[in-house]
């Protein structure tokens, strides 16, 4: 992601374990935030979750979202980016979310599978980065 500083990009990477948190925009205007796993696909920051999630509705319905990712080894140094949901896709979710089970708690399959759950992708591109 070219607007990623060289100093940050250790943040993005799949052996950097840091979290993702995601603010969307409730009906009302109002923030909700929400800490997530994630990763890249080069281009966009990639975030995984289940249809009728409250991040899920917020998404779809308001698409522009802010996140921070923090260094877990210094939670003084983090990348803060705004950016667009600019698409949503259930294919390859199951896959995806299994890698990022495998990334954060090295187990090959996402273990907290709900019943009839639809896992779904949200591709964001960030358009305005800071880094502290």
């Amino acid at each position: 992601m070219n607007l990623i500083p060289d100093s940050h990009q250790d943040l993005l990477t799949e052996n950097k374990k840091a979290f993702l948190y995601l603010a969307t925009i409730m009906n009302d205007g109002s923030p909700q935030v929400t800490p997530v796993w994630f990763n890249t696909d080069g281009d966009h920051i990639l975030i995984n979750s289940a249809q009728g999630r409250l991040k899920d509705k917020n998404m779809r319905a308001r698409p522009t979202v802010a996140v921070v990712i923090a260094d877990p080894a210094d939670g003084y140094r983090y990348l803060q980016i705004r950016g667009k949901v600019v698409e949503i896709t259930l294919t390859g979710a199951d896959e995806h979310i299994d890698s990022l089970a495998f990334k954060y708690l090295g187990a090959p399959k996402y273990p907290y599978r709900r019943e009839n759950e639809q896992r779904v992708i949200y591709k964001v591109l960030p358009l305005h980065v800071d880094a502290h």
